[in-house]
C-alpha cells in the first residue's frame, strides 16, 4: 500500500504559493488604506480628537455608565453560567440514560433549543415575563433582566448537554466496562467514572461556551437590557463620542474574555497533569470507590 496521504486537492506550487502571497499582500494593502482613509476623514471633523477619547474614559464614565453596566453584564452572564451548566447536565445525564424513551425526549428538548438562535428566545422570552409583568409577579423594568438569562440558559445549556453526552462517548470503552466489573449500574457509572472524565477532556470547549455566554448577553441591549454595551451606547449617544466609548466597551469584554481563556488554559493543563499519572491504572480510583462503598 502506497504512504502517500490522499488530499482532496493538489498542493500548491512554487507559482501558485508566489500568486497566493501577493493576492495576500495585495488584499492587506487595500484594507489598510481604506482604514487609514476613514481615520484620516474621522480626523478632518473632530471625531478623533482627544477631548472626546477623555471623556469616554474618565471618571464620571466609568462611575456612571462603565461599572454599572459591567455588573449587569457579569451578574447576568454568571447566573447564566451556573443555570447553563446544571440544565446542561441534567439533560446530558438524560441523553445518555439506558430508557429509550427518555433519551428520545432529552434529544428532542436539546435540538431544539440548539437550533432556535438566541436572539429569538431573547424576544420570545420578552414579551412572555410582560405578560407576568401585568399580573404583578415581576416587575416590568425586570422583564427584559429575566428574559437574557432565560434564553441564555436554554441555548448555552443544549449546547453544553451535547458536549456532555459527545465528550462521555468517546471515553474508551474500557471504562464502562471497568465501572460494571466492580458492580455499578449505568447511572453509577455515568454519575462516578464517565461524566468526571468527560468534563476535564471537554474543560476548554466548556470554558469556550462561558466566553459565548458573556459576549451573547450583549445582545440583551435589543430588547431594553441595560448592560454594558447600552450603557456605553448612551454615553456616546450623550457626549458625542458614540465611537470612543464603543471601543472602551469592546477593549472591557477583549480583556475580560482574554482572562477567562487564560484561566481555562491553565485550569486544563493543570488537570490533565495531576489526571495524567494515573493513566497506566484506570481501574484503581474504581476499585478504592468500590471498597470504601462496600465499607
Amino acid at each position: 500500500m502506497s504512504a502517500q496521504a490522499s488530499v482532496l486537492f493538489d498542493a500548491p506550487g512554487p507559482i501558485a504559493r508566489r500568486r497566493i502571497l501577493l493576492a495576500n499582500l495585495v488584499a492587506l494593502a487595500a484594507v489598510l488604506t481604506v482604514a487609514v482613509l476613514v481615520l484620516i476623514q474621522m480626523n478632518a471633523t473632530g471625531q478623533l480628537s482627544g477631548r472626546r477619547w477623555l471623556a469616554a474614559v474618565d471618571g464620571d464614565a466609568w462611575r456612571n455608565y462603565y461599572l454599572p453596566g459591567l455588573q449587569f453584564t457579569l451578574q447576568s452572564a454568571g447566573i447564566a453560567v451556573v443555570t447553563s451548566v446544571v440544565f446542561g447536565l441534567v439533560f446530558g445525564f438524560l441523553r445518555l440514560a439506558p430508557f429509550g424513551p427518555m433519551r428520545w425526549l432529552a434529544a428532542v428538548v436539546v435540538e431544539f433549543f440548539r437550533a432556535v438562535p438566541v436572539l429569538v428566545m431573547m424576544v420570545f422570552f420578552y414579551q412572555l415575563f410582560a405578560q407576568v409583568a401585568r399580573t404583578g409577579a415581576i416587575q416590568p423594568q425586570d422583564g427584559p433582566y429575566y428574559a437574557v438569562i432565560a434564553a441564555l440558559t436554554l441555548y448555552n445549556g443544549s449546547v453544553i448537554a451535547e458536549l456532555v453526552r459527545s465528550g462521555v462517548r468517546s471515553l474508551p470503552r474500557g471504562q464502562r466496562e471497568a465501572a460494571a466489573a466492580v458492580g455499578m449500574t449505568s447511572m453509577q457509572s455515568l454519575r462516578l467514572v464517565e461524566v468526571p472524565q468527560a468534563l476535564i477532556a471537554m474543560l476548554p470547549s466548556l470554558l469556550s461556551q462561558f466566553v459565548v455566554i458573556l459576549k451573547d448577553s450583549a445582545l440583551g441591549y435589543l430588547i431594553g437590557f441595560f448592560e454594558l454595551l447600552q450603557y456605553a451606547r448612551q454615553l456616546g449617544s450623550g457626549n458625542g463620542n458614540i465611537l470612543q466609548s464603543l471601543v472602551v466597551a469592546a477593549v472591557i469584554f477583549i480583556v475580560i474574555n482574554f482572562l477567562l481563556t487564560w484561566a481555562a488554559t491553565r485550569l486544563s493543563r493543570r488537570l490533565s497533569s495531576r489526571t495524567a499519572g494515573d493513566a497506566s491504572t484506570p481501574t484503581t480510583p474504581l476499585v478504592g470507590a468500590s471498597t470504601a462503598t462496600a465499607a
